[in-house]
């Protein structure tokens, strides 16, 4: 049986045959094409993610059906770190995973900074600080200083310690991004140490679950949401390499794995403290939360639903519920604000696939331009006409035997880049703002001043989290500027 005929053959078992319409109107080239997409497919899959979408879909949005009850975190289950007398120690062990090279980083980039105004890839987006450094080159630092803290408090040789850092792309991303770290010499890392891979796709299917064509020779495809985070790190790195990220960290033997998302220019890469904590509570899964902001705030909560630790959407939680508070410390019950910041074992990166069938995807119902099958033309539609399948990253969080939550301050490590610049909410201004405004806390944690109106940007090479400051003490800053040493803040006193 021909490569054609024993595709046609899976694709009308799958009663997705349709696809193929416009075979006989193609030249050979996009015979090819639509051939070679076509196989890289796994329609049967497919099918089985649309309809588990279906059920749960149908499950969640019907008034009737028994919902599973929502409960907040069992006492012991998390930690606040404002509160952790033992947080020194989480650094200490977290530091010594690092220094031993035990630590790897996933970044997840595959988004465009449509929203922001830009076409480029999200991490290149300057959020306009004096030193114009990208959301890229900040992340690379904090990696670089880390390694450097490592080294100077374990003992080891200078280029000793390696934090190996895996950055997720998605297709259209994945060109610009390998592009702009190879124009800016991988912010001073080690090329071999940053690895670039892809995150997947998944056929844009009509409302009936049928697979819509863009083009006569070309099936629409959109990412598969950052819960492809799993499937991504089993895929090859490249077409023509049988690598993959489990591999290579197996190769370099990462035990503990730091995930995070592109947008937020507070967070602390690979932070010690967080590993640390992990460790010592022997987790497999952990996430890192902020407390919610209000009651009302439109951010999902890591909790329990049905006696399963998972991420609640505000939707799901009454108002009765939202302004919950306990009685001892009148915080909010339901207050752990989701991040997308999470701690891995490698050992449990593996183990995903063995359950990654039970995992629900989500629905996007969009408006997705598709190919008429009667007339052959482009139809642009003026409503949704069908779905996108996403999966999200704290998806697995159900399926972990071992899970612990860290609660961290918001003003610490935490604002995200969302909207359009003059927004006012997440967005560039807020972003800087945040960033600035942490570095003068470092300034002032160290004893120095700094007076008001004054910004001063530390950069990440300089201090990680406000360590290596210490010389400041008593020191009045005056003047603004950008220091790239610790030598050159006496200019700003």
């Amino acid at each position: 049986m021909s490569s054609f005929e024993s595709t046609k053959a899976r694709y009308e078992a799958a009663g997705q045959d349709h696809v193929l319409k416009f075979w006989p109107t193609l030249n050979e080239s996009e015979k090819g094409t639509l051939l070679k997409q076509l196989n890289s497919l796994d329609i049967e899959r497919v099918n089985r993610i649309y309809s588990k979408a279906i059920v749960a879909d149908n499950s969640a949005s019907n008034a009737d059906a028994v919902s599973d009850p929502v409960e907040p975190l069992p006492k012991g289950a998390s930690e606040t770190v404002a509160r952790a007398e033992k947080a020194a120690e989480w650094r200490r062990i977290g530091l010594e995973a690092v220094s031993k090279g035990q630590v790897g980083v996933l970044l997840m980039a595959g988004g465009q900074g449509t929203r922001l105004g830009s076409s480029a890839p999200k991490g290149c987006y300057d959020i306009g600080l004096l030193s114009h450094k990208s959301l890229f080159q900040y992340q690379a630092e904090r990696i670089r200083r880390l390694q450097t803290v490592a080294e100077h408090e374990f003992a080891k040789e200078p280029g000793a310690v390696i934090i190996p850092w895996y950055v997720m792309t998605s297709g259209p991303t994945r060109p610009a991004t390998e592009e702009f770290f190879t124009k800016h010499n991988f912010f001073g890392l080690d090329s071999q140490n940053v690895i670039f891979f892809e995150q997947g796709t998944l056929p844009c299917l009509t409302m009936e679950g049928k697979v819509l064509l863009d083009t006569t020779s070309s099936v629409a495809v959109a990412p598969d949401g950052n819960g492809g985070l799993y499937a991504a790190t089993r895929s090859p790195i490249s077409s023509d390499s049988s690598r993959t990220v489990l591999s290579d960290l197996a190769q370099r033997n990462i035990l503990y794995v730091h995930a995070y998302c592109v947008d937020n220019c507070l967070v602390r890469v690979a932070d010690p403290v967080f590993l640390g904590y992990s460790i010592l509570k022997q987790a497999d899964c952990a996430a890192k939360v902020v407390p919610k902001a209000s009651p009302t705030e439109s951010v999902g909560v890591v909790a329990c639903k049905g006696g399963k630790f998972s991420v609640v959407e505000y939707s799901e939680i009454s108002m009765e519920q939202a302004e919950r508070r306990d009685p001892a410390t009148n915080e909010l019950v339901f207050r752990a604000g989701n991040i997308a910041n999470h701690f891995y074992t490698t050992t449990y990166l593996n183990r995903v696939e063995e359950f990654e069938e039970e995992m629900a995807f989500h629905i996007a119902r969009k408006k997705i331009a598709f190919i008429d099958l009667e007339s052959g033309e482009l139809v642009k539609p003026a409503k949704p006409n069908g779905m996108k399948l996403e999966m999200f990253v704290f998806d697995v969080f159900p399926f972990t035997e071992h899970f612990t939550v860290l609660e961290v301050e918001r003003n610490e490590e935490f604002s995200p880049l969302k909207n359009a610049p003059g927004t006012g909410v997440d967005d560039a201004g807020t972003s800087r703002r945040d960033l600035l405004a942490q570095q003068r806390r470092f300034l002032e944690r160290a004893g120095a001043k700094v007076k008001d109106g004054i910004d001063i940007e530390i950069s990440p090479l300089v201090s990680y989290a406000g360590e290596g400051l210490e010389s400041q003490k008593g020191k009045t800053f005056t003047k603004s500027g950008l220091v790239s040493s610790v030598e050159e803040l006496d200019a700003l006193v």
